[in-house]
């Protein structure tokens, strides 16, 4: 599963997939969520502060944080949640040494105009347990409990960051960006240090706590995350982060979804485990081609979340971001008229979407 690691990559744009589909004649809603509350938090991912392979690497060339149109731009269309990925190498270049202040006022400040923005911002640390050092040169991961990255080093990272977050108590705090190469076990015991700290701490925030095996939800079972029922937190104040994507691998490097109903059917396991253990759970990342399936798929997904509420706290689609090239093929938002992929999630967002009765689907080819 290597490969997942190209499509948070700036050049990993893959095919044009419909860049430009325009807002007229669309088919109505496939599915509909329950009347009454709704979800907290209804979201994308802003990408561009973890983008670069290169590290710590330049601000601006090779990385780039969201700036106050970006910010505005993702308001207007209805979200009101931000998930925020930034990468750990150049907040704190040196293991175990201080910030660093540039790259922490560039984090700060984007913090600040999302939530003058009216949004809620999730921190989400992108390095897929693991990070670069200095040691090397920078030239190579490391994961976590590694000779070069010990299991302290996350920990002392984590009981800083969440000291200095105290200033917004309404942050989300993503442990981690879909561990991999780790075992169940030695994440769950990573995972329960860095709680421990952050709460010691005083912090209140929520906290996201991800599985292994790029915590795919539809693996979940397979991949030994059931482990995962072991978090401690003192505060009781967490939720399980899974991600799900729609294609043939559950990947997310294809544009095209298995079916309109793949989605569900995907994260039903995953929903049984969570409510039969009164855990609360977070869909941190998903996506689907601009495409009318692609449509039905997304909404079939969040419908379902909506139906679940005693499970799922919100979602946050992939992916919105200033350094997206048009066609790549899961693009939010950006220049020009929105695409069927944004005019979708907008709507989900909003609740303001039309819903067709269960027996016009057959119908209507939806």
């Amino acid at each position: 599963m290597a490969v997942k690691l190209t499509r948070r990559a700036f050049a990993g744009g893959g095919a044009a997939v419909a860049a430009n589909v325009g807002v007229l004649g669309l088919p109505a809603f496939a599915a509909c969520a329950p009347e009454g509350p709704r979800l907290a938090l209804r979201g994308v991912s802003l990408a561009g502060a973890e983008f670069g392979a290169r590290m710590p690497g330049t601000h601006g060339k090779d990385y780039v944080y969201p700036g106050a149109a970006d910010i505005n731009a993702v308001a207007r269309l209805g979200f009101n949640s931000v998930r925020l990925p930034f990468r750990w190498e150049r907040l704190v270049p040196e293991l175990s040494a201080a910030f660093n202040g540039n790259e922490w006022r560039r984090l700060a400040e984007t913090i600040n105009l999302a939530e003058g923005a009216g949004l809620r911002v999730v921190l989400d640390v992108h390095n897929y347990a693991g990070r670069k050092v200095a040691a090397d040169g920078f030239s190579a991961e490391h994961k976590i409990g590694s000779r070069l990255v010990p299991a302290a080093t996350f920990v002392d990272f984590w009981g800083v960051l969440a000291a200095r977050c105290k200033a917004w108590p309404n942050l989300v705090l993503g442990l981690m960006n879909e561990p991999f190469g780790i075992e169940p076990e030695a994440w769950l015991s990573i995972a329960n240090g860095a709680i421990a700290r952050m709460r010691s701490t005083g912090s209140r925030h929520l906290v996201l706590v991800p599985g292994v095996a790029y915590t795919g939800a539809h693996s979940w079972h397979a991949s030994g995350n059931t482990a995962m029922a072991g978090i401690r937190d003192p505060r009781d104040n967490f939720a399980i982060e899974v991600h799900q994507y729609l294609d043939a691998d559950s990947s997310g490097t294809r544009a095209d979804v298995v079916s309109a109903t793949v989605g569900p059917e995907r994260i039903a396991a995953f929903q049984d485990w969570a409510r039969g253990r009164g855990l609360r759970a977070y869909l941190g990342e998903f996506g689907a081609g601009s495409d009318g399936l692609g449509r039905t798929a997304v909404i079939n997904l969040v419908a379902e979340l909506e139906r679940n509420r005693d499970v799922w706290i919100g979602w946050a689609a992939w992916g919105a971001g200033p350094w997206w090239p048009r066609d790549y093929i899961f693009r939010i938002g950006g220049d020009g008229a929105p695409n069927l992929y944004t005019q979708t999630l907008s709507e989900l967002a909003r609740g303001t979407a039309l819903c067709e009765a269960p027996h016009e689907r057959g119908a209507k080819g939806n």
